[in-house]
């Protein structure tokens, strides 16, 4: 029934970022382009949401041929909710670029890159073939790379460099992999790999194989060992940038490890231990590299990776419960991450800076937007009953049924840490008066009243929906039931590609 309009949010955007190259030094056309597309791309991926959720999975063949052999794409419950996530940050962020962004950046051809990057995610989100996973993740890096380095200032460079050099070889363990998969099975199509991998012998070649994928999209998910690179990079570019990269890009690697774990490599006893040594150690070091980070960026960047050890731990349980967990926090930490850079970006406008010993004041100055902050704060925290506190019930849930002890105790850890900074970041940026020996380069004041609501109104806009998602709790939760199931049983997801 839903046919090529599987396809929608990903053709808009591409559509948006060829238009918005015709249209190359004409600043103004390429932003109504890129709000107006960005909401119709919304528009099109919550009809798509809903008939999913009403009538379960669809697919397309982007060619005559019949799977496995077509290039296919699948919209799934898992798949679409991702979209949906994607294109309401998507939306946020357009907005606040066309404010918040500088006339020089967007003459470097920031606008279209961006919808291209936000192509590249709906298209990973939607495959339903290995190799073009493969092929969308080179798409989001590419185009990644290029907003990092927009500007070419030196700080930049040197953290795209990481970025980039890091990215690259994520890559070559993902194309590892799939190499292998196909020499195993001779197929590269999900579902066909799902039925075939059953039937390979040499389990430990098949175990080896996950090792590179779980390398691969680790590196992407910013996981320890290899993490360096996130807080290297990502308090770099302006915020615009680091709020798509903060919400979107690490939960990339978090959908691939769902996707392919439930899929393809069923976690065994080995896969679930490294996976929780990972979480642990994971959660661990972005709590003590947060702690002592004046710098806003950076310190949201270690509680980017922080948080993603709160879900491959419940990847690493593998269970119901903690697949629930993890899929509830999934959808609270795009919504969260995107907004906490877009408000580092309101604060650079406000003051000129986002280093806390350098600012002070702004409750006093700005009382209205420091509430609507303090919403988006505690929401991160986790403060009951907003949406950072209910994905965390079943993670210690499931934590003390499996007996993960060590993931209790990171959880309660990384739990209080988080508390703790924001505390801190509130009482340094928002209580205290201004250092008397600050000069104040406030860029906020001399705008048009339209440009300060249009700075504000992407912020309020993720505000409400992280407020919704901790109200309405229970909606996120059927969801994310109804999704954990078909990681789970696979059947659905098996039948609907071949079309039985």
């Amino acid at each position: 029934m839903m046919g090529n309009f599987i396809l929608a949010p990903v053709f808009i955007h591409l559509l948006i970022a060829i238009f918005q190259l015709i249209a190359w030094r004409k600043t103004v056309t390429q932003r109504i382009l890129s709000v107006g597309g960005a909401l119709g791309a919304l528009v099109a991926t919550i009809i798509l949401f809903r008939q999913v959720y009403l009538n379960g999975t669809f697919t397309v063949n982007a060619s005559n041929w019949e799977a496995p052999f077509s290039i296919i794409f699948v919209a799934d419950l898992l798949g679409v909710t991702m979209v949906l996530l994607t294109s309401i940050a998507a939306f946020a962020v357009s907005m606040f670029s066309a404010t918040g962004l500088s006339r020089q950046r967007m003459l470097y051809g920031y606008f279209p890159i961006f919808h291209f990057l936000v192509m590249g995610l709906n298209g990973a989100f939607l495959t339903g073939d290995i190799f073009n996973l493969y092929v969308w993740f080179e798409v989001i890096i590419i185009s990644s790379f290029v907003l990092m380095t927009l500007g070419g200032r030196k700080n930049q460079l040197e953290g795209a460099l990481k970025y980039m050099s890091m990215n690259i070889l994520a890559s070559m363990f993902f194309l590892t992999g799939i190499g292998i998969l196909y020499g195993m099975t001779g197929s590269l199509n999900m579902a066909d790999l799902a039925i075939k991998m059953h039937d390979v012998q040499n389990r430990s070649l098949v175990g080896i194989t996950s090792v590179f994928f779980i390398l691969g999209f680790g590196i992407k998910s910013a996981v320890f060992p290899l993490y360096f690179w996130l807080p290297s990079s990502y308090h770099t570019p302006p915020s615009a940038v680091a709020a798509t990269f903060g919400g979107l890009l690490t939960k990339v690697g978090i959908y691939a490890i769902l996707r392919v774990n439930s899929l393809i490599f069923i976690p065994d006893n080995f896969t679930r231990t490294l996976l929780m040594v990972i979480a642990v150690l994971t959660i661990l070091t972005g709590t003590f590299g947060a702690l002592n980070k004046t710098n806003i960026r950076r310190l949201f960047s270690y509680l980017i990776v922080c948080h993603i050890g709160f879900m491959v731990g419940g990847i690493a349980m593998f269970s119901k419960l903690a697949l629930m967990g993890t899929l509830f926090y999934l959808i609270h930490d795009i919504m969260v991450k995107t907004n906490m850079f877009l408000i580092s970006g309101v604060i650079m406008q406000l003051r000129g800076v986002v280093t806390m010993e350098k600012l002070g004041g702004l409750y006093k100055e700005y009382p209205k937007i420091s509430l609507l902050i303090a919403i988006v704060l505690l929401s991160l925290v986790g403060i009951p009953p907003l949406s950072g506190f209910w994905p965390k019930v079943y993670l210690f849930r499931e934590a003390f049924n499996e007996h993960q002890y060590f993931f209790v105790g990171a959880l309660i850890i990384g739990s209080l840490a988080t508390l703790y900074v924001i505390a801190k970041l509130w009482a340094e940026v928002f209580w205290k008066e201004v250092p008397a020996d600050v000069v104040v380069d406030n860029k906020f004041e001399p705008m048009p009243f339209l440009r300060k609501v249009l700075l504000i109104v992407p912020v309020s806009i993720l505000g409400i929906v992280s407020v919704y998602i901790g109200l309405n709790a229970e909606v996120i939760i059927q969801v994310a039931d109804r999704i954990a199931t078909e990681l789970l049983d696979t059947s659905s997801y098996i039948n609907a590609v071949f079309k039985n």
